[in-house]
């Protein structure tokens, strides 16, 4: 029984009740039930956000959650650097979270957030509609952020976090000194 509930036992049967509830054949159920927690003939209604529209879920779910715009301009900026680096590199000891680009040698990670998921200062905005499910959308990114910054610090590494609208070049220079300081602090492994 459900904290809050008062539950009354008749002896009619469930046929001349008129329900249709199947574990109820044998005798009706009659449920004193909170306003906040109300049962329908069809189901129970969860306490929960309604889904985003349709046509609206189909555009969010064809977003890139890689190479997008700003971080290919950062990569092709560091290729004629002449630094190499991985791409979508997993978070040492998790399984869905990755480095946008990875210098595992030096131990750099280097981020480029988008500025409405992962809510930036100076472009944040929210949507009108659903407005609270957006808030704590981008308040767990932004908890997850935080996360994987405190796990990837904790095993030695740097991390970098930029915004999308920062330019390409003021990014690549503070990764290359970055990398530089990283690669003297760090002896060159022996093979």
């Amino acid at each position: 029984m459900i904290h809050g509930e008062a539950l009354t036992l008749t002896g009619k049967p469930s046929a001349a009740a008129g329900t249709s509830w199947p574990w109820s054949s044998a005798v009706e159920f009659r449920r004193e039930v909170p306003p906040w927690r109300r049962l329908t003939q069809q189901a129970w209604i969860p306490d929960r956000i309604p889904a985003p529209a349709a046509p609206r879920s189909r555009g969010v779910s064809k977003l890139r959650r890689r190479d997008s715009k700003p971080e290919m301009a950062v990569r092709r900026l560091l290729y004629a650097r002449g630094l190499r680096y991985r791409v979508c590199f997993r978070v040492p000891g998790q399984r869905r979270r990755t480095i946008d680009i990875a210098f595992v040698g030096a131990r750099l990670a280097v981020y480029i957030d988008g500025c409405f998921w992962h809510g930036c200062p100076e472009h944040a905005h929210l949507p009108k509609v659903n407005a609270g499910w957006w808030t704590r959308k981008i308040a767990m990114n932004q908890a997850r952020d935080a996360a994987a910054n405190g796990q990837l610090a904790g095993l030695g590494w740097t991390v970098l976090r930029f915004w999308e609208h920062e330019d390409p070049e003021d990014v690549v220079r503070q990764v290359v000194a970055t990398f530089e300081s990283a690669r003297t602090r760090r002896p060159a492994s022996t093979r």
